[in-house]
């Protein structure tokens, strides 16, 4: 309509068609034609400096009525492709399969997307809200996928992602390639990427994965211990966005679309070593001099100058990378964690625990209370336990082991440690628990008994506990071993008692006589 306006001013400055067509573009029958729809409007007597508005222009000469848009070939087939899309089916998906039905159609892949937008999702744009943030406020993190590279040199390629920390205000970024996304890992990355900026910036906006968000919630969210800890040691805020809200942290969204072309794209790595070596030097050289597009300052720069002095600075201390984990006592007085079993007060068996492993130290907690503390596990499949956690019933037969019994029964006495010896000895029979039955009946009855009773028993060779054990509930540990001689006890002389020949004196001959013949029927 601007192009209209100029040629109505030139019309009434009395130029000629051929000279505005030459001046402004058109052809001659173009400015002939506008020049005829002015004279029937009645706009070309008028002075050239009082002309109407391009709106008022484009009114007068009805050019403001237009043709109905020609409607989709795809508006027929809408309930059909609305019907994909809700099932749910990616757009994708929904258009291979809507062209598998439709082979005589063949629409592209962007027709179908956009008419899905417009006609089906009836999606419109947003208005959205650029938040910028002063220095050292605030940090954006992500995890992007970026192919396969392998761990070392000659190795199988695995599935790799980059870490990209964004600081918000400067947009300088610290980038480094792993292949798990573990909580150790989450928390070792957070380390790195601070000593490597030399500080810590107030707030880290991160989305709902799991190292770091186990419960996503827009009012309520909950944070991995581990991670919270982790942001207690540095003095940061852990800020989770709202679920399926990538916007809400488009800059490292962005870093990390970056970094993919620019880094990533055409590049094979040997090894991630290698890879994170040139990560680092691209953060440097390539991301840190560019000027940005939105800021229009070079990262690096500013982030020298303003905002690593805002950071807040490292801890005295590094921060140990520990782990959290809710656990469950077994019965067998063991809980597991990282394929390794640790023990905990049999009392706890079936209950809820908290389980915090550092580098070195397995820490077990019960509602806050620390209830055992191991040292960590140097292989899978091994067993880190306290004595003290089992059952004392339970405990016996493991503390009271072989040498244990021998020990003791060396205490009680030389019968008593060869009867246990004996038991102890024969290869065919395990005869352990014989032996700790066999120390415990000097509890009952007394080492002297036992000895006694083990004394029987080795002459008889009798070399059973049950056999021991009827001796002590008889009393035959008390009674002479066969063949022995019963010792004679001494005996007090009765006060009136008298001799043979004090009864019967031989001076008397009626009682000699007398006597004799008792003697003789007594012979």
């Amino acid at each position: 309509m601007l192009d209209v306006r100029e040629m109505l001013r030139r019309l009434r400055l009395g130029q000629s068609a051929r000279a505005i067509a030459k001046e402004l573009g058109p052809s001659r029958n173009t400015v002939k034609d506008y020049a005829g729809r002015f004279e029937r409007a009645g706009l070309l007597a008028g002075d050239p400096i009082a002309l109407p508005t391009a709106t008022e222009l484009e009114q007068l000469l009805g050019l403001h009525v237009r043709a109905e848009p020609t409607p989709p070939r795809l508006l027929p087939f809408r309930e059909e492709i609305r019907e994909l899309v809700s099932a749910p089916l990616q757009v994708k998906v929904a258009w291979e399969r809507f062209r598998e039905a439709h082979a005589d159609i063949h629409p592209s892949y962007t027709a179908f997307r956009r008419f899905v937008r417009r006609y089906v999702s009836g999606d419109r744009p947003r208005a959205v809200m650029r938040i910028e943030v002063g220095p050292g406020e605030e940090a954006q993190v992500d995890f992007g996928f970026v192919g396969n590279i392998p761990l070392k040199p000659g190795a199988e390629p695995r599935k790799t992602w980059a870490f990209v920390l964004t600081l918000s205000h400067s947009r300088h970024q610290y980038v480094e390639l792993v292949q798990d996304q573990t909580v150790p890992t989450w928390l070792a990355l957070h380390r790195r990427a601070f000593e490597f900026l030399g500080g810590v910036p107030r707030k880290i906006l991160l989305d709902n994965l799991k190292a770091g968000i186990i419960k996503a919630s827009v009012t309520d969210p909950e944070a991995q211990r581990a991670y919270r800890e982790c942001a207690e040691a540095y003095g940061f805020m852990i800020s989770p966005c709202v679920a399926r809200t990538p916007e809400h942290k488009g800059k490292v969204e962005r870093g990390v679309q970056y970094f993919r072309r620019s880094f990533i794209a055409g590049r094979t790595f040997k090894s991630i070593d290698e890879a994170n070596r040139l990560a680092l030097e691209w953060v440097m050289m390539t991301a840190g001099e560019r000027v940005h597009g939105t800021t229009h300052e070079v990262p690096l720069v500013v982030f020298s100058e303003r905002e690593r002095p805002a950071l807040l600075p490292l801890p005295a201390v590094p921060f140990e990378i520990v782990e959290w984990k809710q656990v469950k006592l077994h019965p067998d007085c063991h809980v597991v964690f990282g394929k390794a079993y640790y023990s905990a007060p049999h009392v706890l068996i079936g209950k809820s625990l908290w389980l915090r492993a550092s580098g070195f130290v397995v820490q077990v907690f019960h509602d806050h209370r620390l209830v055992a503390t191991h040292g960590r596990a140097s292989r899978p499949g091994q067993r880190v336990q306290n004595p003290a956690h089992f059952p004392p019933e339970k405990l016996r037969y493991f503390m009271q082991h072989p040498t244990w019994c021998r020990q003791q029964a060396a205490k009680v006495g030389p019968n008593t440690a060869t009867f246990v010896e004996r038991l102890l000895s024969d290869k065919v029979v395990d005869k352990l628990r014989g032996a700790q039955a066999t120390l415990r009946l000097a509890e009952k009855y007394s080492p002297e008994r036992l000895e006694a009773a083990c004394r029987r028993a080795l002459a008889c060779e009798a070399i059973a506990f049950n056999t021991l054990k009827t001796m002590l509930l008889r009393g035959l540990d008390q009674q002479p071993l066969p063949g022995e001689l019963v010792p004679a006890e001494p005996q007090q002389r009765p006060l009136f008692a008298r001799s043979f020949d004090d009864l019967f004196n031989p001076a008397d001959s009626a009682t000699t006589t007398k006597g004799s013949t008792w003697i003789s029927f007594i012979n």
